[in-house]
């Protein structure tokens, strides 16, 4: 292919990841006519400084394959409800703070037993593992910053082996929940601020820095980062943002750094 200028292709897993070294940014759209536009995930990135030294990942629909507070909710009957008011301040078209504080006010009085119920019933996406592991295993911080709660986040992180977590909190009178979140909310604007904060307090620039999610709460970090990728991203953030899984699994965020799979750690239990 012309846009390689001569580079022989790199196989970073055979048949599944490969890599070509341009010094000439390559043409995103012509990439995909090359390919026939087949279902492949492609990636541009700088060749420097591509392995990043901070990750900051989503959870719901991200790390996690389902939206929590969704799944909470088909205990009190009202999944399809809540859930249409997810999809659309997922999609920038709700302010995510009063749609939050809406969606929490519809489960007051539920029994705390849905929540264990939930998580019992929560799978962890494919590639999430090996992601965290692996960065970590080569000495990136990894953290976990989501708009879902500490309930959730804290068995997640706990699993998967991040090194911190953030998230709301739901309140509780010790048997049910009491319809409130606890303030102030983790919203978009908080997202940004953990990526600068854990980037200053390793000591690194925001192009050292890898941030993966779906929602628009997560637009503002996904654009700051020096990778940010959309997950099978709600159609808001697929429009902005370049880099994007929408065919493959969290372990092509390790291909991207330039990890082969080789170097992989930590599998699906």
């Amino acid at each position: 292919m012309d846009f390689c200028s001569g580079m022989h292709p790199k196989w970073l897993s055979e048949r599944q990841a490969v890599e070509f070294i341009t010094q000439i940014l390559p043409d995103r759209a012509a990439l995909l006519a090359a390919l026939d536009h087949k279902a492949v995930d492609l990636f541009v990135t700088k060749f420097r400084g591509r392995r990043k030294a901070v990750l900051v990942a989503d959870m719901d629909s991200t790390i996690v394959t389902t939206e929590t507070l969704d799944e909470i909710a088909a205990f009190a009957g009202l999944k399809e409800q809540i859930a249409e008011i997810t999809r659309r301040s997922m999609n920038g078209e709700l302010d995510f703070p009063s749609a939050l504080r809406e969606r929490v006010a519809m489960l007051k009085g539920l029994n705390l037993s849905a929540l264990e119920k939930t998580w019992a019933e929560t799978k962890i996406a494919p590639g999430a593992r090996e992601l965290v592991a692996t960065m970590k295993s080569f000495g990136a911080t990894t953290a976990l910053v989501s708009g879902g709660f500490t309930y959730f986040t804290s068995r997640v992180a706990e699993a998967l082996g991040f090194d911190e977590h953030r998230s709301n909190t739901l309140l509780d009178d010790g048997t049910a929940l009491t319809g409130e979140v606890g303030e102030p909310i983790l919203d978009k604007d908080a997202k940004l601020a953990a990526l600068e904060e854990l980037a200053a307090t390793r000591g690194v620039k925001l192009h050292a820095t890898l941030a993966v999610g779906d929602g628009a709460n997560d637009l503002p970090m996904l654009k700051a980062a020096g990778l940010g990728v959309a997950f099978y991203a709600k159609p808001i953030v697929a429009g902005q943002v370049v880099n994007r899984i929408e065919h493959t699994d969290l372990t092509s965020l390790l291909f991207a750094q330039g990890y082969p799979a080789s170097a992989f750690k930590g599998g699906a239990e």
